[in-house]
């Protein structure tokens, strides 16, 4: 089955040297070789404040770069948002396009004495996150604690059901374990997940 799939590039740093960058594109590249529709978001490349006042998450004018994030993600049947762990968590810049939004009415809707109502059901969406540190170390140790955060503070409370996560590890290693890497998007890409 044809998806629409989403590719949100959440490197904050817009030199292509980035392999998240590169992840992003075989990603891509796969996807329209599998036949389906594929979209990008490069956060690096966007234009957006952080939001700070309540009233401005909630009411707030929405910034052309993030009303065209938000119709790319009502299109997507599939989100494969792809970022470095830095500080152990995702980068400040897309943490900051995240809370743009996932705003109230968008993603989900306040409800008096209830739980929210979930707005991006029923998408699904699969994180890659590199890392310096190996992969085994940052789940075993520190329980992928900023991923498990995301899958669930975050995609799950709007209504994105996680898919899978990868983690890849030792980033700046070996050129055969990232042309691996590169391949494994690909792949996922011609898959639609």
């Amino acid at each position: 089955m044809k998806k629409r799939l989403l590719v949100i590039d959440g490197h904050p740093d817009a030199d292509r040297a980035r392999f998240v960058h590169a992840l992003a594109k075989r990603y891509s590249d796969g996807a329209g070789q599998g036949g389906h529709e594929v979209r990008t978001i490069k956060v690096a490349e966007l234009g957006f404040p952080l939001v700070v006042p309540r009233a401005d998450w909630e009411s707030g004018n929405l910034p052309p770069d993030i009303r065209d994030a938000q119709e790319a993600i009502a299109w997507a049947d599939h989100l494969t948002i792809l970022y470095p762990l830095w500080l152990g968590d995702m980068p400040a810049l897309l943490k900051g396009f995240l809370e743009q939004v996932m705003r109230p009415g968008f993603a989900f809707v306040a409800r008096e004495g209830k739980l929210p109502e979930k707005r991006l059901k029923p998408r699904t969406a699969r994180l890659v996150v590199t890392m310096g540190m190996p992969a085994v170390f940052y789940r075993a140790y520190y329980g992928a604690h900023s991923v498990k955060s995301f899958e669930r503070n975050i995609l799950r409370f709007v209504g994105i059901r996680p898919f899978a996560h990868v983690l890849i590890g030792n980033v700046e290693g070996n050129a055969s374990a990232r042309a691996g890497w590169l391949d494994d998007l690909f792949d996922f890409g011609e898959a639609g997940i």
